[in-house]
């Protein structure tokens, strides 16, 4: 099975990078063949943050990472990027954990491929 860390940089909107990192993340784990991590930083630290309301028709990049939790991924958020922003450990979507800078490098050393978005 092949490990991946897929790390996000980019705000939920705006931009389609973490956008498309989740669903490379989403597809990598309907394969049953790879495990993946997703490791949020910087603006992307608002992306796990839970009850967004988007338009009708528009992606929810909440549920696209519940998406990647329910199909076994792994969801990390920097603990220092969450409180740049103000987003609580209890603002988080539901089975994403604030991280820190050791478990993005204990993630990085556990992965075969790192993904940056």
């Amino acid at each position: 099975m092949q490990r991946y860390l897929i790390i996000l940089n980019d705000p939920p909107y705006g931009t389609e990078r973490s956008y498309n990192g989740l669903r490379l993340a989403r597809t990598l784990l309907n394969t049953n063949e790879a495990e993946v991590k997703v490791f949020l930083m910087g603006d992307a630290a608002s992306c796990a943050k839970g009850g967004q309301k988007v338009p009708s028709g528009f992606y929810n990049i909440g549920d696209m990472l519940g998406a990647v939790l329910r199909r076994k991924g792994e969801v990390s958020v920097c603990g220092t990027c969450m409180d740049a922003r103000g987003i609580g450990d209890a603002d988080l979507v539901p089975g994403a954990a604030r991280g820190t800078m050791d478990i993005l490098t204990a993630w990085t050393q556990w992965a075969e491929k790192v993904l940056v978005f």
